[in-house]
């Protein structure tokens, strides 16, 4: 267990393993911590040297000092690898955890990427999204009257997502940025060898997204976790890692 400062902020992550060897990062999602990723970094810490991190605004690392982008994620991930004197990472990451990752191996290299659940495409939307939508922001424009100052978080509760709600402060308005992000026009230019995991039945990430993403990108592939969600990888964690040695092989040297 350690922290590193970055620029101001305070990073804490985990690593497990041997520097001698590869080195693994693994990647969690939104609203999540690097407990989430643990029993990956456990699982290959024999072969691998594994970093587990707890992005800024997540775990016990500090805020963003201002709302940040992915740009602004991979940016500051890339000091902690170069802190780190790691090259050529191999990717393992979660939903919000993938956008970072694609956004890294758009700017920088890297060995391979597994990315479960992968966020990062952003949906099409009809009529009425886009009416909701108008009509939520003027909502926000009147609600920002000073006559409105003593009802403001009670009349706002329950607008915006479930991520959206539980975020506060700076990370909200985080989280703003990072959904609006896609990655969609980045895919083509991504290099490394990427293996896709959906859960069959996953709402937040849906399969079409996996097969868009496989689509797209050089060289790819999608395994679909049949019967199971957005968190599909830990509900199969002991499949998961099968499918993780499977794919990474003997790349431990």
């Amino acid at each position: 267990m350690s922290t590193i400062n970055i620029d101001g902020i305070n990073l804490y992550y985990e690593r497990y393993g041997s520097k001698s060897k590869k080195s693994v990062v693994l990647l969690h999602g939104w609203g999540q911590n690097s407990e989430m990723m643990a029993f990956i970094g456990q699982h290959l810490k024999s072969r691998f040297n594994v970093y587990n991190i707890d992005f800024p605004g997540f775990g016990k690392s500090d805020d963003p000092n201002e709302p940040w982008g992915c740009v602004d994620y991979c940016e500051f991930l890339h000091k902690f690898l170069v802190s780190q004197k790691v090259e050529k990472p191999i990717f393992i990451a979660h939903s919000f955890g993938c956008r970072i990752a694609i956004h890294y191996a758009y700017r920088y290299p890297v060995e391979k990427m597994v990315l479960t659940g992968a966020a990062g495409i952003r949906d099409k939307h009809g009529l009425m999204w886009y009416l909701k939508t108008y009509s939520y922001k003027l909502g926000k424009k009147i609600l920002s009257l000073k006559i409105f100052d003593n009802y403001r978080e009670q009349l706002t509760k329950n607008v915006g997502s479930e991520d959206y709600r539980n975020s506060s402060g700076v990370m909200r308005a985080t989280f703003v940025k990072v959904v609006n992000d896609d990655v969609k026009d980045m895919l083509k230019d991504i290099e490394c060898e990427t293996l896709l995991v959906f859960g069959e039945n996953d709402e937040a990430t849906p399969v079409y997204k996996g097969k868009m993403m496989e689509e797209l990108m050089k060289d790819a592939a999608l395994v679909i976790f049949e019967n199971d969600d957005h968190y599909a990888y830990i509900h199969q964690a002991q499949r998961f890692n099968l499918v993780l040695d499977a794919f990474l092989g003997e790349q431990n040297v």
